[in-house]
């Protein structure tokens, strides 16, 4: 099976709290979405309703991935650039596949989506994250296409003595 992904998707409750869950059972996972377990739904829910607002604003689009039972699986954010001479790239933001689903490919299959996405929006030319150092991450990112950028050693303190590089990748889309 493969999931069913949705560009800018009818913002529901039941919308809303599969993305809480999705990215409480991530960041719980241990994956690097912007928190560090343990988590709860109520410690992530600010950040999710600043996503909601850049998306209410038409900052940011928002991508979903169902499973076959219809549940939220896979997410993705991206943003615009506002500043007039970065109006040519957006952001991929809190990139997430449900650790039920990791191993099936559908982390590419999220990436893949959010290209064509872009691919789709007027002007943009590339497409750029940052990720966490020391989890593998930009070796994953740069099997689908995205090259290290720039990195700043020691950028993210996920916990006293543990610091992570902050690493950047870029894909270009032209």
């Amino acid at each position: 099976m493969s999931l069913t992904f949705t560009l800018d998707p009818a913002v529901t409750p039941a919308l809303r709290d599969g993305i809480l869950d999705l990215w409480t059972d991530v960041s719980n996972a241990g994956g690097s979405v912007g928190f560090v377990p343990p988590v709860t739904a109520e410690t992530i829910r600010p950040e999710l309703v600043r996503h909601m607002v850049a998306m209410a604003e038409g900052r940011t689009r928002l991508l979903v991935g169902h499973d076959e039972g219809g549940r939220v699986a896979a997410t993705a954010f991206l943003a615009l650039n506002t500043h007039r001479l970065m109006t040519h790239w957006l952001w991929l933001y809190t990139v997430m596949v449900h650790p039920r689903h990791q191993g099936k490919g559908y982390g590419r299959d999220l990436l893949a989506a959010a290209q064509d996405a872009a691919c789709g929006f007027d002007g943009i030319e590339a497409i750029r994250l940052t990720c966490r150092g020391g989890l593998g991450l930009e070796r994953f990112y740069g099997t689908c296409g995205y090259k290290e950028v720039g990195r700043v050693p020691g950028a993210i303190r996920v916990a006293p003595g543990d610091d992570r590089d902050d690493v950047i990748m870029l894909l270009p889309l032209r």
